[in-house]
């Protein structure tokens, strides 16, 4: 009798369990871009399939990354696709989608990473602010041509930059803008703000909308290469935005790599065995990119499939965008290392797309902290006039 008590105890607290991981299917969803390079080709790639992949799952051709996730966050060119993708085009919808962010960027790149004319003599080579300026005051208005926010983002963002002034980190976010004006900026300043890598660009200063609160500004990157962490850490303690997330087993994270920077430039050190200051940036952005993820590894070391990795080993071998998912997969091993995985970048982020569509199944999307205004996700854009 006593035996039969244990037994149904046992299973019964094995119901419970499986129960509670069925219904705990309202995961808050996580995506991050790096910084590094100008070209984004191994974000870009991973975004035009994601977005695809959502759309095939969901059977709506309709569908926006930004209806599946809950918080997107982005260093560098990672920050200007991560704001292009949120960017609200007036009707609680976003404003670009993968391919439209995307193939911007890709038609602009010239014009937004254009060199500076520095003199004959002049050893260093600078990048136009004049000409990154224009593209990104011209991608980040509304209809009426007016700049548009950081409050005009149709989900949480987080971008990272350094501040000079108070030698510290500063990182932007939707919600402190939300809260107040002195913490809300023009996007396109800020997406400026996290690009100004010191040995390409000057820094940048820019100011809140009420003039309150100044920041003059470089690059992320040397600091938050990999945003994973700051979003992570963010949704964990903003309890108003995410009152139900208690810990990383809430959280459901996809972490897109830009390939490493300093590698596949094949530099070697100079004949007296010293390392060029762009190396060193270049080397310290790598640096921090895969420490996040070997944090991040950790973290989600007893729930593995919950985060997601999408890194390629090197660019130089590389022809095609589409070769570069098609490698195989590898993951952080918990307190050093990586091992390579059997699926490729490609099977992985199919994966991810199905437990995104899974989630909305039931024909509605989990609860998602949105502004004042609910969002319609399977509604088709509005006509144009």
């Amino acid at each position: 009798m006593e035996l039969g008590n244990v037994t149904l105890q046992i299973f019964s607290s094995l119901e419970q369990k499986w129960l509670s991981q069925c219904q705990n299917t309202n995961k808050t969803r996580i995506l991050t871009i790096d910084g590094g390079g100008t070209t984004a080709l191994v974000a870009g790639a991973s975004l035009l399939y994601l977005e695809d992949q959502i759309r095939i799952k969901t059977a709506n051709p309709h569908a926006r990354i930004a209806d599946y996730f809950d918080l997107l966050a982005g260093t560098g060119i990672g920050a200007i696709l991560a704001s292009m993708l949120v960017a609200d085009d007036g009707f609680g919808r976003p404003l670009f989608t993968a391919k439209d962010a995307v193939d911007f960027l890709s038609e602009r790149k010239s014009e937004m990473f254009k060199m500076k004319n520095a003199g004959v003599f002049s050893r260093r080579r600078l990048f136009s602010a004049k000409s990154m300026d224009k593209i990104l005051k011209e991608a980040f208005r509304n209809g009426d041509g007016k700049p548009l926010t950081l409050k005009d983002v149709c989900k949480p963002l987080l971008i990272p930059c350094f501040d000079l002034k108070s030698s510290a980190p500063f990182v932007f976010s939707r919600a402190d803008a939300s809260e107040s004006p002195s913490f809300n900026f023009e996007l396109w300043k800020v997406c400026r703000a996290t690009s100004a890598t010191p040995n390409l660009f000057k820094p940048f200063n820019l100011t809140s909308i009420d003039g309150k609160t100044s920041c003059s500004a470089i690059d992320g990157g040397l600091v938050m290469n990999n945003p994973t962490a700051a979003a992570v850490t963010h949704v964990l303690h903003n309890k108003q935005d995410f009152p139900l997330v208690n810990s990383v087993e809430d959280l459901l994270v996809l972490s897109l790599g830009n390939g490493p920077s300093s590698l596949s430039r094949g530099r070697n050190l100079s004949r007296n065995g010293e390392c060029s200051p762009s190396w060193i940036v270049d080397i310290a952005m790598d640096g921090v990119s895969e420490t996040i993820d070997q944090m991040l590894g950790n973290a989600f070391c007893w729930n593995r499939g919950d985060y997601v990795r999408i890194q390629v080993n090197d660019l130089k071998k590389k022809g095609l965008v589409e070769d570069f998912l098609k490698e195989k997969g590898s993951e952080s091993v918990p307190f050093g290392g990586k091992r390579l995985l059997m699926e490729t970048n490609e099977e992985r982020i199919e994966g991810f797309a199905q437990r995104l569509a899974a989630a909305s199944s039931n024909g509605s999307l989990p609860p998602s902290p949105c502004k004042n205004f609910n969002i319609t996700p399977f509604a088709s854009p509005p006509p144009l006039n």
